[in-house]
């Protein structure tokens, strides 16, 4: 039975993207063939939603901050399968390190693989040809003809034992739309303030929606809206969560994070607010699909992008 190994520790976005490749790889690999089993290296913080997809088999737990011994007690563990084919999708010192240690026939990473990363490759994949404009989701596609596949998108990703939420703020109430955002994200740079002022603007507009608030960052709305059409989940929104309330939602609105891409792969239309990032190589994937729109930020800088630009934005597509 072949296997595949995949090291893509962090972070969200390319977790993201990394779990529509391998739900790719999946669906196209061929009936006629012995079954493909996917095994994953992942960040412990980030292990719930891995685990959780039915296109992986089994994860190593990667714990970032336990140092050297730990370090090599998941190698120890990893040596133990020998795997015909290992993809390298982060390429950085540490995934190369990992790529060295582990037991493969054919190690593959990007040519562009950074921290010498390339040196522990046997195959070195080039960039697509559109080069470093290349959106980082077509780049990791690109692994794909190693196994004889097309570097294209087939399914989506699915979930296992999910949490699935229950919210009465959602359930029984028929002919509303919800309107998900996410108003943090990781990198200041990439962090938009003005989504208080876009939740009071659907809501004052559109009576037919319900705005959620999610993140893992609590971010305190002081009773601004009312409670019957606003629900705040900052704070605590888990990763096994996350699909299932994101499949609540008709819009996801959110800065270039995870759960904007994680959104755009389940088929949930998106509206993301870019403000330095290249929305061609970063956008919702694929950035030209009907259900996907991008905002982006005046000189890419986001305290010069208004709410009233946004909600423009999302009232064209709305309805």
């Amino acid at each position: 039975m072949p296997r595949l190994l995949i090291i893509n520790p962090s972070a969200l976005v390319e977790i993201v993207h990394g779990l529509q490749v391998v739900t790719s790889i999946k669906h196209q690999w061929p009936a006629d063939r012995e079954p493909l089993v996917v095994d994953w290296i992942v960040r412990d913080i980030f292990e719930p939603l891995v685990g959780a997809c039915t296109a992986v088999d089994h994860t190593y737990v990667f714990k970032r901050h336990g140092g050297t011994m730990e370090f090599l007690r998941l190698m120890k563990e990893v040596r133990k399968t020998r795997y015909d084919y290992l993809f390298d999708f982060q390429g950085l010192l540490r995934t190369g390190l990992m790529t060295w240690q582990a037991r493969a026939k054919q190690k593959v990473g990007r040519a562009n693989a950074r921290e010498g990363a390339a040196a522990f490759y046997d195959t070195k994949l080039d960039l697509p040809p559109a080069g470093r404009r290349s959106h980082k989701l077509e780049v990791l596609l690109h692994f794909l003809p190693v196994l004889g596949l097309k570097p294209v998108l087939q399914g989506r990703p699915d979930f296992r034992g999910a949490e699935k939420l229950k919210l009465s703020f959602v359930e029984g109430r028929r002919g509303a739309r919800i309107i998900l955002m996410f108003p943090d994200a990781r990198h200041q740079s990439k962090n938009w303030q003005g989504f208080k002022q876009l939740t009071r603007m659907i809501l004052e507009k559109h009576k037919d929606c319900r705005v959620i608030w999610a993140g893992d960052t609590p971010l305190p709305d002081k009773a601004a809206f009312p409670s019957e059409r606003f629900l705040n989940l900052t704070g605590n929104t888990s990763l096994l969560s996350l699909p299932s309330l994101v499949q609540k939602a008709e819009w996801v609105i959110a800065n270039d994070t995870g759960p904007l891409h994680l959104a755009a792969a389940l088929g949930v239309r998106t509206l993301g607010i870019y403000g330095p990032s290249d929305w061609q190589a970063r956008g919702p994937y694929p950035v030209d699909a009907p259900d996907n729109h991008i905002v982006q930020a005046p000189v890419a800088n986001l305290s010069l992008l208004q709410a009233k630009d946004v909600y423009a934005r999302f009232a064209q597509h709305a309805g």
